[in-house]
């Protein structure tokens, strides 16, 4: 029997990002609703199994031969996603992957290409050659495509692949799971809180809103930074972010805040804080997660990442890198908070988008059987 869905990307879970946590959520989701579906990754970890069951979902590991910055070479795993596809109905690449224009090219089923940013690396030699291979790579995947599947058409269109995105673009927010309802185990006092929860790299501009909550004159105002810094692929930016907080007693570093404590962190906060910088953020699920739990957002003005407060007016977008204007988005948000009016909940849940997904693989999907 045909797989109904074979999906290829290079990191899974257990790996934490919003990439991978998109692809798992798509996965499981029609796994629940009868999907046959298989994911084909690489084995990031060296402790993780080369096959498994996760919760309705095939996931296949291929074993990384070296590392290059953000990426794993993995000669296996072009072949994996090969094989796999000639047992499937339909596969889907999730973008930017070096390895996806020629997977796309042998691929012996209709792909559809999930595209999620552009490249963004640190300068240097070795890092724009990547960059510039990663992105033909994308575009020989694109023209085999039947679909290219992007989160937001504001960003496609600032994208430098636009012009290979545009022909059979399907713009299709991703899933965005409410945590459970919690309890403000993370409080410290009355003041005002602010979080921030990702991994603290480069792009995501954690030192903006640190230099920018700093500038706030208020001793009982709180922010709590949340995110992996020990195993985060390219490199964290902690000891910048530590730099820059200088012993402010009002700033926590959590870590790795668990699934389990997650209702908790979103109970904690009068405000949630996205600062990203550039365009690999393109739509930062954890600022509708933050919706979806009552909480207003803080969002720079970037291309796919304005999208959730722009479409629901629950929150301000400001300027990216601009710590004058997230002090003064803050104390905005505070003195005159918005009200949700649901809008978030009917735009990104998770049903609406599994609804999309299953349509738009459906409609190029080989017949069943």
């Amino acid at each position: 029997m045909l797989d109904d869905l074979v999906i290829a990307l290079t990191y899974y879970t257990p790996y934490v990002s919003g990439l991978t946590n998109f692809a798992r959520d798509v996965a499981e989701g029609l796994a629940e609703r009868g999907k046959r579906v298989r994911v084909v990754t690489t084995r990031h970890d060296p402790s993780l199994p080369h096959e498994e069951t996760i919760n309705g979902v095939r996931v296949s590991r291929a074993p990384v031969l070296a590392r290059l910055g953000k990426g794993v070479i993995s000669p296996a795993f072009a072949t994996m996603v090969r094989e796999a596809s000639a047992n499937a109905r339909v596969l889907n690449l999730h973008l930017p992957m070096l390895e996806a224009g020629p997977v796309a090219a042998l691929a012996k089923c209709p792909v559809v290409v999930t595209y999620h940013c552009d490249v963004s690396l640190p300068p240097g030699l070795v890092n724009t050659l990547q960059g510039r291979v990663i992105d033909a790579s994308s575009r020989l995947a694109m023209r085999r495509a039947a679909a290219v599947a992007v989160t937001s058409e504001d960003y496609a269109r600032e994208s430098r692949l636009w012009p290979s995105i545009r022909p059979h673009m399907a713009a299709v927010p991703p899933p965005c799971r409410p945590v459970p309802e919690g309890a403000p185990k993370f409080r410290d006092g009355d003041g005002l809180h602010v979080g921030f929860l990702g991994r603290i790299v480069e792009e995501k501009g954690v030192e903006h809103l640190v230099d920018g909550f700093r500038a706030l004159d208020d001793p009982s105002a709180r922010l709590l930074i949340g995110g992996d810094f020990g195993n985060v692929a390219g490199g964290s930016v902690i000891a910048r972010v530590r730099e820059h907080i200088a012993g402010d007693p009002r700033i926590k570093l959590l870590g790795f805040v668990p699934d389990e404590d997650l209702g908790d962190f979103y109970a904690s906060l009068d405000v949630f804080a996205l600062p990203s910088v550039n365009a690999f953020e393109a739509f930062g699920i954890v600022q509708v997660v933050a919706m979806l739990a009552g909480v207003p957002v803080l969002a720079s003005d970037l291309p796919g990442v304005r999208i959730p407060v722009r479409e629901t007016g629950f929150g301000l977008i400001v300027p990216p890198g601009d710590a004058a204007a997230i002090t003064a988005g803050l104390r905005s948000l505070r003195d005159q908070p918005p009200v949700s009016d649901g809008t978030a909940a009917a735009k990104f849940s998770v049903p609406a988008v599994l609804d999309a997904f299953e349509a738009l693989f459906e409609k190029h999907a080989l017949p069943a059987g």
